[in-house]
């Protein structure tokens, strides 16, 4: 008895888009990389802070290996590979006050924050939610 291979793959079920942008976010991006040569702005995390983990934000001449490039909102960021799983349903939102304004992520990953508000606490999104 021969068992053949089948050649039919099975369709594939889309990708989340790691990252969301709101209307604010956008055009907050769209104004700072007005004023640099750099082509990219990537987003990423690192180890740091009070609560394990801090955003980070930084201009990029190319694209990293296995970076994700997300497009939303007619703008274009990168995603650092090692952040992929820690920012995965992550929107960025500007916050504005009459002292500042800055960049701000709702992550559902997040699981506690320090008191100032500068690092968080985030575990990676697993495979099988959603």
């Amino acid at each position: 008895m021969t068992i053949e291979a089948s050649n039919t793959e099975r369709p594939r079920r889309p990708r989340p888009q790691v990252v969301r942008l709101t209307e604010a976010a956008a055009e907050r991006v769209r104004d700072v990389m007005a004023r640099t040569d750099k082509p990219y702005l990537r987003v990423g995390v690192k180890n740091g802070g009070c609560a394990g983990m801090e955003y980070v934000m930084d201009y990029a001449d190319a694209p990293e290996a296995h970076d994700e490039m997300v497009e939303d909102r007619g703008v274009k960021i990168l995603v650092a590979s090692k952040a992929i799983l820690f920012l995965l349903g992550s929107e960025v939102d500007v916050e504005t006050t009459k002292l500042h304004s800055r960049f701000v992520f709702r992550n559902p990953n997040e699981t506690d924050a320090c008191g100032c508000g500068e690092s968080v606490t985030i575990v990676p999104a697993r495979a099988d939610a959603g």
